[in-house]
């Protein structure tokens, strides 16, 4: 309603332009020029001062407004130029569309759980407001590829990690890797990626185990010593750290993600089913003009975590600045092959 309302508003404008001066002269350069010049400064000022949405301000509003009725003028008064109106009518639906469609744009958190469909998700811009969906996801199972393993030594007093500005780091990529780290000779005798603790008193002992739980532990000898066990934990065993001596320690962070993803099934409200669907960090699964992405997990269960949150974002206006984009690319184009030909 409102870009219907604004269409004719700049239409009537046109028809009047011989009566009204300031519309005339909104179509010369004089008036575009420092248009354009001050939604660019604005823009750059407004991204990066505004702690909220920059269309909540109204001078960046009015602003653009203003040049998006310049271009629209222009667009009526050179419509019969292909290359001229392909490249402004372009740029007004670009900007028309990308501000109007941010009032319908919708941006929903999920959190699935493994086994359990679920089809509300939380708007969390507007209170945490539950929103009910017409699609329900299931989630089959979730997967992570970590990266190797890492050795770092960190201060017994602060916890932090050594040393202080540029800490050093071992990988532990197999279970014949060798190295220094701060100065220590540092030899894994043995790696195992899954893996379960027992704990024997005066002695542990880890030993593989490729389920629910398990966790990542290296034997390490340090300086050519007796060979000890060094682990990074999971929510079932401790993490086990090495002592140097009374100031280091070398322990084993938690191994980084390389890449995660969530199998799901999705059900939509017309009786659609979609199973086994792959979606993974930056490979949206687009659904019933939905894109849902993989955003984060249970940190505290990591790799084996059962639950799985999903960011599902939807934005109707959404074409129509792609339109509007491949517009101006076209006129770019065509403007770039029918410039040689010009003399004057």
């Amino acid at each position: 309603i409102v870009l219907a309302a604004y269409l004719a508003l700049i239409g009537v404008a046109y028809a009047l332009r011989h009566r009204i001066y300031a519309v005339s002269w909104a179509m010369t350069s004089h008036a575009a020029v420092p248009a354009l010049m001050t939604a660019a400064i604005a823009t750059v000022i407004y991204g990066i001062t505004c702690d909220r949405s920059t269309l909540s301000a109204w001078p960046f509003v009015l602003i653009y407004m203003w040049v998006t009725t310049i271009l629209g003028l222009l667009c009526i008064r050179r419509r019969k130029s292909v290359p001229f109106l392909l490249n402004h009518l372009g740029l007004f639906l670009a900007i028309v569309c990308a501000t109007l469609g941010s009032a319908d744009m919708q941006r929903l958190t999920m959190t699935v759980q493994q086994n359990k469909p679920e089809w509300r998700a939380v708007d969390e811009a507007n209170g945490n407001k539950i929103v009910d969906l017409g699609i329900a996801v299931q989630l089959n199972h979730f997967a992570i590829e970590e990266y190797p393993p890492k050795l770092v030594v960190v201060n017994n007093e602060t916890g932090k990690l050594e040393p202080a500005g540029k800490p050093e780091a071992f990988v532990v990529e197999d279970s014949t890797a060798q190295g220094t780290l701060l100065g220590h000779t540092i030899k894994v005798e043995r790696l195992l990626e899954y893996c379960a603790m027992f704990d024997l008193g005066d002695t542990v002992r880890y030993v593989p185990y490729s389920y629910t739980g398990a966790t990542t532990a290296a034997l390490v000898s340090v300086d050519g010593g007796e060979s000890q066990w060094v682990s990074n934990g999971s929510y079932m065993y401790p993490y086990r750290p090495i002592r140097i001596d009374d100031k280091f320690s070398i322990v084993m962070p938690e191994c980084e993600p390389k890449r995660y993803t969530s199998n799901v099934n999705v059900y939509t409200k017309n009786g659609e089913k979609y199973e086994n669907v792959e979606i993974e960090v930056n490979k949206p699964l687009e659904i019933d003009g939905w894109k849902i992405y993989q955003v984060s997990y249970d940190n505290t269960k990591g790799r084996w975590s059962t639950t799985s949150v999903l960011e599902l974002v939807r934005d109707p206006w959404m074409p129509f600045v792609y339109v509007g984009i491949f517009m101006l690319l076209a006129g770019a184009v065509w403007t770039f092959i029918t410039a040689g030909g010009k003399k004057k």
